[in-house]
């Protein structure tokens, strides 16, 4: 589906971003994993996070949907059995990654795991890699794609050293870390997103963090406990950096959570001279919290300055990243993110195609191995974008064309309904004030 976003005037308005699509992921694998019911309130019903009420229900939960509220009876801890029937993933990469954490210690039992071709291209070995060192047994293509099988054993605890920051080969290995004897402990190279630590805590789970290193032990079962899942900061990071780049425009974002792991595109917003208000929340260490904050922000134009973004903040804004090329095109001077590898891996190659993009869209931008480089102050002249399947190249495309001089037309915009369903409808409220 083409859809075209022609220069827009002043965005005003107020809205409710769509609920967090990495805690819904979390929210219902959690509530499979208890032996009482749970109550999951402003769960996302998008595409990628409907896969996993499927697959829940594919593993013998009952999943009872009503709107956002969802009541999932769960299989408890170790009675997840597929039954010999497929795991259907979809394109739901998060799904896919740290599902088999859970099952590997699912003792004498097999699973098969799939998806669409988008899926088949995203490599799994970097969860296979620390789960076969506490013992689980996966077999993938060529030893590192889909489709592939874990066959449930049982797992003995380990110290994991990250290569790559990732929240979900970290929320994988703690996954597996309940079901093995002795502690487990996952140790960052930087701190990534805590929603599967802050989750298990709120059902009772014994985790402690010391620096960039999470250690979880055995469990029998997970404590009764309903979960509520906020607004998603990635999918209001859209409204928001259209609310920074059109003239005149004051955007309020409603419900929002401001967890420090997934903040980072707030901080680089700051640095660039942006002007978002409201309450943030800073970096804690010891017992992990059994919970999200959450806040209001208030957003409105302003002249942008360009930056560099690297190290440890990549990993708390790696979703964010497309956006923050955008930004860079209207900021004055040169911007550049590197160590961003890992974008290479997304539902596209997002460093070729979100340059690729953007430079037919009249930026100066040129990609690196590990990021890009933009030459900004000249904003985006508009033109024709395609999505190529992936959601946040689709809805960077509009937000691309509300800025422009002349328009962007997005080629597969309906990519974007995977995790912000009701975009169009959003971005048409605030464009009548």
């Amino acid at each position: 589906m083409d859809v075209r976003f022609e220069p827009s005037g002043p965005l005003a308005g107020r809205l409710r971003p769509p609920s967090d699509k990495s805690m819904s992921h979390r929210a219902a694998m959690v509530g499979a994993m208890a032996t009482a019911p749970v109550t999951v309130t402003g769960y996302l019903p998008a595409a990628d996070t409907l896969s996993t009420l499927a697959a829940m229900e594919t593993l013998g939960a009952t999943v009872r949907r009503d709107g956002d509220r969802v009541q999932i009876a769960g299989v408890g801890l170790r009675g997840a059995d597929a039954r010999g029937t497929t795991i259907d993933v979809g394109n739901a990469g998060t799904l896919m990654r740290l599902l088999p954490g859970w099952l590997a210690g699912q003792e004498g039992r097999e699973y098969r795991f799939d998806g669409d071709a988008s899926i088949r291209r995203r490599p799994v070995d970097r969860i296979a890699a620390p789960l076969r060192a506490m013992g689980a047994r996966i077999e993938a293509t060529d030893d590192r794609l889909p489709p592939f099988v874990v066959r449930g054993t049982r797992l003995t605890g380990t110290t994991y050293e990250l290569p790559v920051a990732s929240a979900q080969v970290k929320s994988c290995v703690l996954l597996a870390g309940m079901m093995a004897d002795g502690e487990t402990t996952v140790v960052e190279p930087v701190a990534s997103r805590d929603h599967t630590e802050r989750m298990l805590a709120r059902l009772g789970v014994p985790l402690r963090r010391e620096g960039n290193a999470i250690t979880v032990s055995r469990v029998d079962e997970l404590a009764v406990g309903d979960l509520h899942v906020p607004g998603d900061l990635s999918s209001a990071a859209f409204p928001i950096v259209a609310g920074v780049l059109v003239p005149g425009s004051r955007v309020l974002i409603e419900d929002v959570s401001v967890n420090w792991t997934r903040a980072g595109i707030l901080d680089v917003l700051d640095r660039m001279g942006a002007t978002v208000v409201g309450e943030r929340e800073t970096r804690r260490d010891g017992l992990v919290p059994a919970g999200e904050p959450v806040s209001e922000l208030e957003v409105t134009h302003g002249p942008l300055r360009g930056t560099t973004v690297e190290g440890e903040e990549i990993p708390l804004l790696i979703d964010e990243l497309p956006l923050i090329a955008l930004l860079a095109c209207f900021a004055e001077g040169e911007t550049v993110v590197r160590d961003a590898e890992e974008l290479r891996h997304k539902e596209s190659d997002r460093i070729a195609t979100v340059v690729e993009g953007l430079r037919g869209l009249g930026a100066e931008i040129e990609a690196t191995p590990d990021g890009f480089v933009v030459q900004g102050g000249t904003g985006i002249r508009g033109g024709t974008i395609h999505a190529h399947g992936d959601h946040r190249l689709a809805m960077l495309g509009a937000v691309a064309g509300l800025a422009s001089r002349e328009g962007v037309t997005v080629v597969g915009m309906e990519a974007a309904e995977v995790s912000y369903p009701g975009f169009g409808e959003h971005v048409a409220a605030l464009q009548r004030g």
